[in-house]
């Protein structure tokens, strides 16, 4: 089966090992993805900012495997702060609101860097028929 791999410059890509998405067959699965940009933290203190920014890297790394959100079953959001939950919630309903998938939301002691308040894995199913 062939594997198609999306690589977004992540500094932690290289270091640990992994790469933003990859697609074996119809299945996409995207990496724990945050608010980083070329080595910055983008929204610091803002929760919605960071998952909107997350969800437009998700979404462009499932373009670039041939998905698209619409494709996505299931999401597992990461947060620093639990009750900051609407915050993060809003935003990913703004991109999955009609497309309902399964979400997970969990508190998490820390991500990556201390500025990070969100981390997002998504899993895709392209249909094929």
């Amino acid at each position: 089966m062939s594997r198609q791999q999306v690589f977004t410059g992540s500094p932690w890509e290289p270091l640990v090992g992994y790469c933003r998405a990859i697609r074996v067959g119809n299945r996409v699965e995207v990496a724990g993805t945050t608010a980083m940009q070329e080595g910055v933290v983008v929204g610091a203190g803002d929760p919605y900012v960071q998952t909107k920014f997350i969800l437009q890297t998700v979404e462009k790394a499932l373009n670039e495997l041939g998905a698209s959100l619409n494709d996505v079953v299931r999401t597992r959001m990461f947060v620093t702060d639990i009750t900051r939950w609407e915050e993060v919630g809003k935003a990913h309903g703004e991109f999955f609101g009609e497309i309902q998938p399964v979400a997970t939301m969990v508190e998490v002691s820390a991500l990556i860097d201390p500025l990070l308040m969100v981390e997002i894995e998504a899993e895709a199913i392209i249909d094929t028929e």
